[in-house]
């Protein structure tokens, strides 16, 4: 018997031909909100605090618009936060990706079957 089978969709949005917005860049947004810092959500994804500050960067610079509000460091320690704006994105973004990840179990299901037989 072959193992299950499950449908992934890979999803990005780009302008310009540059990627602004995808389900990684989305989860790194929500890690920036979750541990209110850059470099926590870093640690959490798992890379760099300069890839993670590069691809926020790209966002913003591709989107036109701040989805992170930065606060220097100091005593205090510093700290980051989704603007109105972010989290509007991420809601949207989610959203979207939930519709396209519907439309693709439908199609599999149609395509492979719900019982997913052995050739």
């Amino acid at each position: 018997m072959l193992a299950r089978l499950s449908p992934h969709a890979n999803l990005w949005l780009e302008r310009d031909e540059q990627v602004v917005l995808s389900r990684w860049r989305v989860r790194l947004l929500e890690a920036i909100e979750e541990t209110g810092s850059i470099s926590g959500a870093a640690k959490r994804m798992g890379v760099q605090y300069r890839l993670a500050w590069d691809r926020l960067e790209e966002m913003e610079n591709g989107l036109g618009v701040a989805l992170v509000t930065r606060q220097v460091g100091g005593s205090g320690g510093g700290g980051a936060r989704l603007t109105e704006a972010g989290r509007d994105y991420v809601a949207r973004f989610n959203r979207f990706a939930a519709a396209v990840d519907a439309i693709v179990s439908a199609q599999f299901e149609q395509v492979f079957g719900a019982g997913q037989h052995s050739p």
